[in-house]
């Protein structure tokens, strides 16, 4: 009895030190989809596998972040609304979601922002806050930051150097509002259409050109049937990370923290190498042999004013796009200058 005892008490200490040097079971991952638009190596998409890979460090793997870029889940619609219902947890997207609350629009709005530095500021600060606010509520969704894809520039057929240039010019733009009314303060004559039909309605002289960021005009490009680049900056395009709000406030606040720092990092990354995009854009098109001009300071100031009177489609209590708080964001963002 005794020599059994001893057995039974040697087994289990055996047995305790096995469990004492054993390996932890990891528990399996949490799997987090976001979804976007753009393609590989535009900066939206390289925000998205920024913050997956920070967030993954900062959980020590309890979150796995899978990317899916290039509307690989759908059109913007489709994985808002996903997100929305919370069949995905996150997306990237821009303005589209002024359908769910008008103030997003006026991330983009024409003419507000003179720099990066300035849009920067503006988005860590006061005016992010005023854009946002009550947006959660209404929408089931927050945003969780905001990062530059860059400054709208004219590519066109012919160069455009003065005011008379552009009045009356063929213009694809987006089929928004924000976008259609600037082009009209402008003189433009605005088409609007999908982008993927640009090319094809050059080709066949319906439009004489558009407006992307250098980004886009390189990848998509634009340059190779409007070899004119005219650096107006008349709008910066902000795109921004989202997630369902629902979701957000189930995680406990130590991960909430790990994904708000991840939005964070994620999102600063992106705002430091805004300049250094633009300026690889720009030795590709100068490469492709296209002319980048800067508008006359004439041309400049038309575009500025025609930018201020756009603004009313924000503030006019009669228009469909007007935002209550919008005179408050507008001079939130001018502070930031």
């Amino acid at each position: 009895m005794k020599r059994i005892s001893v057995l039974l008490l040697a087994c289990a200490f055996t047995l305790s030190a096995a469990l004492i040097h054993a390996p932890a079971i990891q528990a399996a991952p949490t799997v987090i989809k976001i979804a976007g638009m753009k393609p590989e190596g535009e900066p939206e998409t390289i925000a998205m596998h920024r913050f997956g890979e920070i967030l993954e460090q900062l959980s020590k793997g309890k979150y796995k972040v899978e990317v899916y870029p290039n509307s690989q889940l759908g059109k913007e619609n489709a994985y808002i609304a996903a997100t929305r219902k919370g069949v995905i947890q996150m997306c990237a997207t821009g303005t589209q979601t002024s359908a769910l609350q008008k103030s997003m629009g006026m991330l983009e709005t024409p003419m507000l922002y003179d720099s990066y530095e300035h849009a920067h500021r503006a988005m860590n600060g006061k005016t992010f806050e005023l854009i946002n606010k009550g947006f959660p509520e209404k929408s089931g969704l927050r945003m969780i930051n905001a990062f530059p894809l860059g400054f709208r520039h004219f590519y066109t057929k012919k160069p455009v150097k003065s005011i008379d240039d552009i009045k009356g010019l063929r213009m694809r733009v987006p089929n928004i509002p924000l976008y259609t009314n600037f082009a009209k303060e402008c003189g433009i004559s605005g088409q609007a259409m999908p982008f993927a039909e640009v090319v094809s309605a050059l080709d066949q002289g319906i439009i004489d050109g558009g407006d992307s960021p250098f980004s886009d005009i390189v990848t998509k490009k634009m340059y190779e049937k409007c070899p004119q680049i005219t650096t107006t900056r008349h709008i910066l395009v902000i795109h921004a990370l989202y997630i369902n709000e629902k979701f957000y406030q189930s995680l406990p606040a130590e991960d909430r923290a790990w994904f708000d720092k991840a939005a964070k990092d994620s999102a600063e990354e992106v705002w430091a190498k805004a300049e250094q995009v633009d300026q690889d854009a720009i030795k590709e098109l100068k490469a492709h042999k296209a002319v980048i001009s800067e508008p006359s300071k004439a041309l400049h100031d038309f575009m500025y004013e025609a930018g201020k009177r756009s603004w009313s489609l924000f503030l006019d209590p009669k228009s469909n796009n007007y935002v209550e708080n919008a005179q408050e964001i507008l001079d939130s963002a001018a502070s930031y200058r």
